[in-house]
């Protein structure tokens, strides 16, 4: 069942004696695990390759991959443009940090699985509240298993006042404990709980206590208007920051020797403790403490459009994986087809054909940056040209688009505002700042993001630049046609519209042009 449908050289890091100076890091973000090879930690270095392959052949875009064993990485992979210094959005493998702050705030003794949620927030509760509502306690926030019979968290989102106040008043139809429903709001509440208890927000808890063992480093997470993380979702960490948090629940709570959350904990939240969806798939399997297990018998942290934590304590595994795919089911039935066999009980003999077979497959890790032609007779009518833009949504008054054949940069004006954003022709080219989408749209919150640019003619009349937010996970396709030599248009068709996400529509209009 589908739950809910970018290195200036990118590639498969493999380290060990051999192959260490040819995989270079770069950046801030360096690795908290040492490296191995995947043989000597018990894994076929084929079944990588096997699995590799399978993912850029699935149609199904990923963008990092990580496989630790024994403590060790023994595979990392990003598909350019994305690169290991790339924070990611998590969507909601957040749900798993949040709960990390409950299970600590925990052991700390500050609050109780039995607490009731409207004891926290007296001021806010209803004058006759429910027997239900009465009843609901943070374990059933935990387990997704609050009694409502619809997602409160639309509805939070929807009214102008406290999100709180609002999952209050929604109706728990259901004895509170008896009944899944995968809700957002509920972790919302545990969020808010965290910061009423503690007076600080979770993503201020957690630093001191997970971030910074971890080292974790240059995280945010979205806010409420009340000042509240989102819980539920908004977190942004990179690819081996989610390898290190899963690490740290593979080793029951324990950091280098320091027990960060405490064992008993960690096996009550992986535990399922209720039945999840219908059907025999992965998330049929039961759900813990804001973790879904899986049909292997795992358990994992996971978000929407494919971003896992998966961790695999038979095999003393973790795999961790961002992407923006359109099938979470088929993504995850990928890794049990063709990682769970080469994973072995000992240390394997040194396959020197797989692991050459993996320094070159390194090298072709990208997502498609085919746009089309460097057609000349377009480049001769929009070359260089400031185009006038008509009115539209973000008041940008001219777009102007240079290339030279090889790369070109797009330069938008307003009046309070200059935004140039580099582009390769037919290859990724990324900037180095964070900006907002300049194109907004609706359906996600906005965040800023470095991003990533790919350009090319389709036609004579047509050029089209793709581009890519590298830490937002999403992207825009931007048409411009030429109408006659002095008119021009421009459309946009958002990533998600593209792959056929469920609900996600391209609702823009095209904006005309004149030179």
């Amino acid at each position: 069942m589908d739950r809910r449908q970018f290195v200036s050289r990118s590639g498969l890091f493999l380290t060990g004696s051999s192959l260490f100076s040819s995989y270079p890091f770069i950046g801030r973000r360096t690795p908290a695990l040492g490296y191995s090879l995947p043989e000597h930690e018990g894994v076929d270095s084929e079944a990588i390759v096997h699995y590799l392959n399978a993912a850029n052949q699935s149609g199904l875009e990923h963008h990092g991959f990580i496989m630790q064993r024994h403590g060790k990485i023994i595979a990392e992979a990003y598909w350019r443009p994305f690169t290991p210094d790339h924070l990611h959005t998590l969507y909601s493998l957040s749900k798993s940090f949040t709960s990390t702050a409950i299970g600590m705030a925990i052991d700390e003794g500050k609050i109780k699985l039995s607490d009731k949620l409207i004891s926290f927030f007296p001021d806010l509760v209803p004058s006759s509240p429910s027997s239900n509502l009465q009843k609901l306690e943070i374990r059933h926030a935990l387990h997704m298993a609050t009694g409502h019979v619809v997602d409160t968290l639309p509805i939070m989102r929807s009214k102008d006042q406290s999100w709180i106040k609002t999952f209050f008043e929604t109706p728990i139809e259901k004895e509170p404990g008896t009944h899944f429903l995968y809700n957002t709001g509920s972790t919302y509440m545990l969020s808010a709980i965290i910061s009423k208890v503690m007076g600080m927000t979770a993503h201020e808890y957690l630093k001191p206590r997970l971030f910074d063992p971890l080292g974790i480093t240059g995280t945010d997470w979205e806010k409420s208007p009340e000042g509240i993380n989102t819980g539920g979702y908004g977190l942004r960490v990179s690819t081996r920051d989610i390898s290190r948090f899963g690490q740290l629940w593979l080793q029951k709570g324990n950091w280098k020797t320091k027990q960060l959350i405490s064992e008993a904990y960690v096996n009550d939240a992986s535990t399922s403790h209720i039945k999840s969806n219908p059907g025999d798939g992965d998330w049929s399997q039961g759900y813990g403490y804001q973790f879904w297990r899986c049909k292997p018998g795992f358990y994992r942290g996971d978000g929407a459009f494919g971003q896992y934590c998966i961790i695999m304590p038979q095999y003393d595994a973790v795999i961790a994986v961002n992407s923006e795919s359109s099938n979470m089911a088929r993504q995850m039935q990928l890794m049990w087809e063709h990682l769970l066999p080469g994973i072995k009980d000992g240390p394997l003999k040194t396959n020197r054909a797989a692991k050459d077979h993996l320094r070159t497959l390194s090298d072709s890790l990208s997502l498609n940056s085919h746009i089309g032609l460097a057609a000349d007779q377009i480049n001769r009518i929009i070359n260089g040209k400031v185009i006038k833009l008509g009115e539209n949504k973000w008041d940008w008054e001219s777009i102007k688009i240079s290339s030279n054949g090889s790369e070109g940069d797009l330069t938008l004006v307003k009046k309070t505002e200059t935004l140039k954003i580099p582009f390769g022709i037919n290859s990724w080219k990324s900037n180095h700042q964070r900006i907002n989408n300049p194109f907004t749209i609706d359906y996600r919150t906005q965040v800023p993001s470095m991003v990533a640019a790919t350009a090319g003619a389709t036609d004579p009349d047509m050029f089209k630049i793709r581009f890519k937010y590298t830490e937002a996970i999403h992207g825009d396709l931007m048409t411009l046609r030429v109408i006659n030599p002095e008119k021009l248009e421009f459309s946009w068709m958002n990533s998600l519209s593209e792959k056929g996400a469920n609900n996600v529509r391209e609702t823009r209009m095209p904006v005309q042009g004149m030179i």
